[in-house]
Parts: C-alpha cells; structure tokens; sequence
C-alpha cells in the first residue's frame, strides 16, 4: 500500500535536493561584498526615515475577512448543486436556511457600515 506513495517520495526528495543545490551554488560561487549601506533593514539602501512599523488600519483586514466570509462561501453551493436532485426538498430548504444566514451576516456588515471605503 505504501508503494503508491513512492513517487511523490522521490519527487519529494528531488525537489528538496535541487533547491539545497541551488541554494549552495548561490551562496558559494555568488559575489559578495557586504557595505555598511547594503546592511541597512531597507534593500533600496536609503536610510530610514521614522519607524520601522506602522499602523495598518483595521479596515483592510476587515475587507479581507468580508471577503472570505461572502465570496468563499460560494465554494458550498458546487456540491449542493450536483446532488440537488438526490437531496430533494429537505437539501433546497438547507440551502435556503444557509443563504439566510449569509444574507443576515452581509446586511449587519453592511448597517455597520464595514462595506464603506474612505
């Protein structure tokens, strides 16, 4: 039973390899010539001006996990869709229940005005 993973083994085991590979030559043949300025936390190599971190306003992440709730939620609606005929009232009234609680959860993002962008 376990020979049928063998191939994803080797893949596995290949993969990891060349990257190490890679990763050495890099490292080992690649130029270096470390500066003061090339150590710096920016890659531009400007000094920095202010702090490292700044505030990120709370509405990006709320938009995020909008997102997340209302569109990925469609991925549910596939399967119900395929086996519809199978499930037959009791799965049409699941749906509508389910949809329902979308809706309720859409219109209190959207009373609490979390869809308004400044």
């Amino acid at each position: 039973m376990l020979i049928e993973y063998l191939p994803i083994a080797i893949l596995l085991v290949i993969s990891t390899g060349l990257a190490a590979l890679i990763v050495w030559i890099g490292n080992t043949f690649g130029p270096r010539r470390p500066t003061l300025r090339k150590s710096l936390p920016y890659e531009s190599g400007m000094n920095p001006i202010g702090p490292g971190t700044r505030r990120m306003p709370v509405r990006f992440y709320l938009v995020a996990v909008l997102f997340i709730l209302f569109d990925i939620e469609v991925v549910f609606f596939l399967p119900w869709a395929i086996v519809f005929r199978q499930l037959g009232l009791f799965g049409l009234i699941e749906m509508f229940v389910f949809i329902f609680i979308l809706l309720v959860g859409y219109v209190y993002a959207w009373k609490k005005g979390a869809l308004e962008w400044e």
